[in-house]
């Protein structure tokens, strides 16, 4: 009888054992989260970084001393400019003046002649006005023989406004074509051309002017 009662006992032990160990796996009962099967449990996760913005431009566009232009070279030596010819108006603080002579490079015809301000505190229109202005008085136009209507021309990817006018009495001559955008305005001399040619060239040579 004792032998059984202790064999019974021993019995009871190891069921009692099983089922605590069993009950211990039940995350009901524990109140305590399962561990991940894969190991520990993962840090928290971190704050979602935001994407970076895409670049943008920011201010107004500037002028460049481009050493081409519209697949003109900019000249040096005796060709170069040596001197301001037409007057671009009140300069101030922040503002840059690039006027420059450009000419292909077998040299034939006459040197385009360009001119222009950034950072203009004005209307843009008005100050291309008063190059427009100097750059007839600087190919001696006579005033009597009238005013020279401004057309205007398709300004391209940049913008703004482009305008050529015609300073000759036959159809093509002197044209002196402008434009005018948020912050800058520049002219450019264009001899013994027509308004169509010279607007096509000045709007490719703003493309290596203007940044």
């Amino acid at each position: 009888m004792k032998r059984a009662s202790v064999t019974r006992a021993a019995l009871t032990a190891v069921v009692a054992l099983a089922t605590l160990t069993v009950g211990g796996c039940r995350t009901e009962d524990t109140g305590l989260p399962a561990a991940s099967p894969s190991g520990p449990a993962s840090e928290p996760a971190s704050e979602p970084v935001s994407p970076t913005p895409t670049a943008e431009r920011t201010g107004p566009r500037t002028l460049v001393d481009a050493l081409t232009a519209g697949g003109l070279d900019k000249l040096t030596g005796s060709e170069a400019l040596t001197d301001v010819p037409v007057d671009p108006g009140e300069m101030r603080d922040g503002m840059t003046l690039v006027t420059n002579n450009y000419g292909d490079a077998e040299r034939q015809g006459a040197p385009v002649l360009f001119e222009g301000v950034d950072h203009v505190p004005e209307d843009t229109n008005k100050r291309r006005e008063h190059l427009f202005r100097g750059m007839l008085e600087y190919i001696q136009w006579d005033p009597e023989l009238g005013n020279p209507q401004a057309e205007p021309v398709e300004p391209g990817p940049l913008g703004g406004s482009v305008e050529c006018l015609l300073a000759s009495l036959s159809e093509d001559g002197n044209v002196i074509c402008g434009w005018a955008d948020e912050g800058t305005a520049a002219v450019a001399l264009f001899e013994n051309s027509t308004l169509a040619d010279a607007g096509k060239l000045f709007v490719a040579m703003r493309a290596d002017l203007e940044h």
